[in-house]
């Protein structure tokens, strides 16, 4: 396997660590942020494990392999969440876990997709559709954060008026 492959997968595996912790931080606060952060988590993962199951696939591995180690990395977000569980009961921890995950987040936006963003990969330059699916889906993201943020009181009452 190339020197490519080992780092997704480590990089993969840190990163997924990391989510899970601020899963299980989010938990061990209130359910309804739990799940609101599970749902965030989803929505930048999912995108995440395709595109690295591709650059396995480039990198030389059969896609027998390359499910199997994105699999075993995605393993670890179960690991960071229990964790974070067991650390999100101490409030200061609990800070520490989100300030660490919103600073991975905010690496993966800045050095990650924003660069790629600006780069055309068409021969013709930049075309237009290519810049419109880009808006589209960080618009999408944004509004899909928006509505949780909007309606995780919600999701707080229903929860412990059900208790």
């Amino acid at each position: 396997m190339s020197s490519v492959a080992w780092m997704v997968i480590m990089g993969d595996g840190l990163h997924n660590f990391t989510d899970g912790m601020a899963i299980g931080a989010a938990f061990a606060s209130n359910i309804a942020g739990g799940f609101s952060t599970a749902i965030a988590v989803f929505c930048h993962e999912l995108p995440h494990e395709i595109g690295d199951f591709a650059v396995l696939l480039k990198a030389g591995m059969s896609a027998k392999q390359a499910v199997f180690y994105n699999l075993l990395s995605s393993v670890l977000c179960l690991f960071g969440m229990m964790l974070g569980v067991f650390l999100g009961e101490n409030e200061s921890a609990s800070s520490w876990i989100f300030a660490v995950a919103g600073g991975m987040f905010l690496y993966i936006a800045l050095v990650d997709m924003i660069p790629e963003l600006t780069t055309s990969h068409s021969k013709e330059g930049g075309s237009l559709f290519q810049c419109l699916l880009q808006c589209l889906g960080l618009t999408s993201g944004i509004a899909i954060m928006l509505i949780i943020a909007m309606y995780e009181h919600d999701l707080k009452t229903a929860f412990t008026d059900s208790e």
